[in-house]
């Protein structure tokens, strides 16, 4: 708050939090606003692939609290754009965090990758345009 307060800060956001944590931080802001500030954003990854956390319950607590999504990861670290359908280059972006970025290949994740990429051909569409 005190970074807030002197005009360092001007608005505070969290990354890769929990409905929970944003509830609590809200509460807290509400509770002691001398101490805390009020969170404005949360920034998260959020695609079509990766939906289930925001939409199972954190979207809802940042509507309440009038807290802002800035997603991160809108093509799921470029599976969407269908640039590693074939084959994933040495030194992609896919090989350099290992046991990270292994969840959208070789998963689920791939396979409706592959059908919305085939979705976007049918339509005369790259992924990203659709």
């Amino acid at each position: 708050q005190e970074l807030v307060t002197t005009g360092k800060v001007r608005y505070v956001g969290v990354s890769n939090e929990s409905a929970y944590g944003v509830c609590s931080m809200a509460a807290l802001a509400r509770q002691f606003p001398e101490l805390y500030p009020k969170i404005v954003s949360i920034q998260n990854s959020f695609s079509l692939v990766v939906r289930k956390d925001f939409e199972a319950g954190l979207g809802e607590a940042c509507f309440h609290h009038n807290v802002g999504l800035l997603a991160y990861s809108p093509l799921a670290a470029g599976t969407l754009s269908g640039k590693y359908r074939k084959n994933v280059p040495k030194g992609a972006r896919l090989t350099l965090f290992p046991g990270f970025m292994e969840r959208y290949l070789g998963s689920s994740n791939e396979e409706a990758v592959n059908a919305y990429c085939d979705l976007a051909k049918k339509a005369d569409l790259t992924p990203t345009q659709l």
